[in-house]
């Protein structure tokens, strides 16, 4: 006999099913209207692009401020938050703001308008002038500082925000967004940003938070990365002042037979830190790395498996591997170990010819790459007491940014949707364990949020930090997305972090 119980059970299942292939229907043509609404928009959102890369913000030259903050609240504003604030800190100001579509979910939002230093001189084209130019193997792309790191994901986000309320649709969640100004010299004040009490607590709403990225390689492979190293960005000064030694003012250079060199005493500092071919850190009492998991050794070895070495190499003009590694051993070498890296020496005369001086100054520019479970305030006292030890204790330690490590479990409900959204587009992603580069994510990830952070987006740029950096606008490569294949992917992840 068919019991009233099973009767009512089997409804609900019914009633189940109904209501998912209701929801499925309308967000296929919802996503259907939105693409038309793309198309429609490309120029429109190209030109947008262009003009923010125009609006040059550069934290190290104090370059584009407070500017640069007022357009990026302007960017918010025009794609439909309700609500962008300007936000003052010690350092460059940030920008909050929020849009509630009355959704039951919402999602954070991390930006940077900020951009890298540039030299014009180094450009084929000006760097602000966001050209389109034709690039072999690729199609069209934009060349221009923070073309893709970051002002071109982020603008194809944007685009997403316009078509979807171009196309007459409901935004599928809610967004709180947090930009800032300072992520090229280590994020300083993030904190004072984040921690705002209106900001933290718009944030404690979120599922979790990402950052527009353009995530495939030359060969359409995409990684989803979980976590980032953590940095700290310094500089080692070395004068006559502060050595009590060598000058307090430039002098001829015959004078070196009587008088101490500060540029050699800082060289002879440097040396202590690393091994004799600079590749491992030997300073006293640094912390620890926390090795790899067979998870993430696993991880590691299925991209190995998939990405190709020689492109690899191509792309960053290099001939070896540290120690000539394997390409698998490179890897895991790059996930897991710190770095002490050089970033810049100055120091007396760098012009043309000869100038024959004894410099009373001379600068190293360092960043420090942190991996789980190191934290940079551990990292910097163990540089300052080491530096004491060894007789260096003179030179100058200016930590001028930095911050903790990021992790975030492959499990969240952020990094599931956004390998379902990639699946979706006819994309097996793989996972990373962590970008061996940096931002600030550690605010998001640590408390008092402990929210899953991550990084997102379809399409491809490369040359970030070097000259003639570019993102793809119409792809000839069929592995990967142009513009408007960004911006596609956006709309379906906001979708899929919707359900």
């Amino acid at each position: 006999m068919y019991s009233n119980a099973r009767f009512f059970k089997s409804l609900t299942v019914l009633l189940v099913v109904f209501v998912l292939a209701a929801h499925q229907s309308i967000a296929a043509d919802d996503l259907g209207a939105i693409k038309t609404e793309v198309t429609k928009r490309h120029d429109m959102a190209v030109k947008r692009l262009q003009d923010w890369i125009g609006q040059v913000s550069i934290a190290a030259e104090n370059r584009g401020y407070p500017e640069g903050a007022e357009y990026m609240a302007k960017l918010a504003r025009d794609a439909g938050f309700q609500q962008a604030t300007v936000i003052n800190t010690d350092g460059k100001p940030g920008v909050f703001a929020t849009l509630d579509a009355g959704a039951p979910k919402t999602i954070g939002l991390y930006f940077m308008y900020d951009v890298k230093q540039f030299d014009p001189a180094e450009w084929t084209s000006p760097p602000t002038e966001a050209r389109i130019v034709d690039k072999p193997a690729l199609g069209k792309v934009i060349v221009g500082r923070g073309a893709v790191n970051q002002k071109g994901p982020e603008a194809a986000f944007l685009a997403a925000l316009h078509a979807i309320r171009g196309a007459g649709k409901k935004m599928p969640v809610n967004l709180v967004l947090v930009a800032e100004g300072e992520e090229e010299i280590g994020s300083p004040h993030i904190p004072q940003l984040v921690r705002r009490p209106e900001v933290l607590a718009a944030l404690k709403k979120c599922d979790g938070v990402f950052m527009p990225s353009a995530t495939q390689d030359l060969d359409g492979v995409v990684t989803v990365n979980l976590g980032s190293k953590g940095v700290i960005e310094l500089e080692l000064v070395s004068s006559g002042e502060k050595w009590g030694r060598g000058p307090a003012k430039d002098i001829h250079s015959s004078l070196k037979a009587m008088v101490d060199s500060p540029a050699w005493h800082l060289v002879k500092a440097l040396n202590t830190l690393v091994s004799e071919d600079g590749n491992e850190i030997k300073i006293d009492d640094y912390p620890k790395p926390h090795p790899l998991s067979a998870e993430e050794k696993a991880m590691i070895e299925k991209v190995c498996q998939v990405r190709i070495e020689a492109q690899t190499k191509k792309l960053f003009s290099v001939q070896h591997w540290i120690n000539d590694l394997p390409w698998e051993q490179a890897n895991e070498r790059l996930e897991s170990q710190p770095t002490v890296n050089i970033e810049g020496l100055v120091g007396g005369y760098t012009g043309p010819g000869g100038k024959t001086i004894l410099p009373h100054r001379a600068v190293a520019k360092i960043d420090m790459r942190l991996v789980p479970d190191m934290k940079a305030s551990d990292a910097l006292a163990a540089l300052k007491a080491h530096l004491a030890k060894r007789g260096f204790g003179d030179i100058e330690v200016n930590m001028t940014g930095g911050y903790d490590p990021t992790s975030t479990s492959a499990d969240s409900a952020l990094i599931k949707a956004q390998v379902e959204t990639y699946k979706n587009s006819g994309i097996d992603p793989l996972l990373w364990p962590r970008n061996a580069g940096s931002y600030p994510g550690y605010v998001f990830t640590g408390e008092p949020l402990k929210l899953a952070a991550g990084h997102f987006g379809l399409g491809h740029g490369s040359g970030a930090h070097a000259p003639d950096e570019y993102y793809i606008i119409a792809s000839t490569n069929p592995k990967i997305q142009g513009f408007d294949g960004a911006v596609m992917s956006f709309v379906e992840y906001l979708y899929q972090l919707a359900k």
